[in-house]
C-alpha cells in the first residue's frame, strides 16, 4: 500500500445517515485531500443510552444508498460484524491491521463529539491511532489551522441530526432536504422510524 494515500474514517449510528454526515466527509475530503473515506456504521454506539432505532442491516442499507456515486466513498461493516461495544479504537487498530499507518488514517469527528473524546474508550492512546479531523457544527467552530495529530476543518454544515429526523418521522412531517431521495424512499417503504407510505406525498 502507497504510503502517500490519506484515508478518511466517518463513523457513526447513522440512525439515519443524513446530509450533516455527508458533508462533513465533503469537507474533510476537500480540506485534507483525502484519497478514500469509509463510512462505518456502528453496531453498538457505546456512548448512546438507546440502542439504535433501525437495525444493523437497514442503517447499513441506507449508508449505502447515501454514498452511492462517490466515486472515493467505500462503506464498511467492520463494526457491524464485530460482537461487543463498537469502539473506535477497536477500528482504527483494525485498519492498522490492513496496512494503514496512524499518520495516513483521518477520523472524521464533529466539534461536539471531539468535545468528549476524553471519555472515550482507550484515551488517550485512542489519539495516536490516527490523525483527527475535527469538523465545525452549526454554532461551534473548529479552532483555526492544525495541531499534533488534529486537524481542524471549518465548514458550513447543515443543522441537521438524526434525533430530528426520527422525530419528523414519527410525527408525519416530510424530511425532504435532510436525507437524499434515496435515502427518504427507503426509510418511508420501509416504514422505518413510525413513517408510512403516505409521507411520501406530504
Amino acid at each position: 500500500m502507497s504510503t502517500d494515500r490519506r484515508l478518511g474514517v466517518l463513523g457513526g449510528t447513522f440512525d439515519p445517515i443524513h446530509y450533516g454526515h455527508l458533508r462533513a466527509g465533503e469537507a474533510a475530503e476537500e480540506l485534507l485531500k483525502l484519497d478514500e473515506i469509509r463510512v462505518v456504521p456502528s453496531h453498538d454506539p457505546p456512548h448512546r443510552a438507546l440502542d439504535p432505532r433501525a437495525s444493523a442491516f437497514h442503517r447499513f442499507a441506507l449508508a449505502a444508498l447515501a454514498i452511492d456515486g462517490r466515486s472515493r466513498w467505500r462503506l464498511s461493516d467492520g463494526e457491524l460484524t464485530r460482537p461487543g461495544p463498537s469502539y473506535t479504537a477497536h477500528t482504527l487498530r483494525s485498519l492498522h491491521a490492513e496496512g494503514w499507518k496512524a499518520s495516513q488514517i483521518f477520523f472524521i469527528i464533529g466539534t461536539d463529539a471531539f468535545a468528549e473524546i476524553a471519555t472515550w474508550y482507550d484515551y488517550p492512546a485512542v489519539l495516536d491511532l490516527a490523525h483527527f479531523a475535527v469538523v465545525s457544527r452549526p454554532g461551534t467552530a473548529a479552532s483555526a489551522g492544525q495541531s499534533a495529530g488534529i486537524s481542524y476543518v471549518n465548514a458550513d454544515t447543515p443543522d441537521i441530526s438524526s434525533t430530528d429526523i426520527r422525530a419528523r418521522l414519527a410525527a408525519g412531517r416530510s424530511i425532504a432536504g435532510l436525507v437524499p431521495p434515496a435515502v427518504e424512499r427507503y426509510i418511508v417503504n420501509h416504514r422505518l422510524y413510525g413513517s408510512s407510505a403516505a409521507e411520501r406525498s406530504a
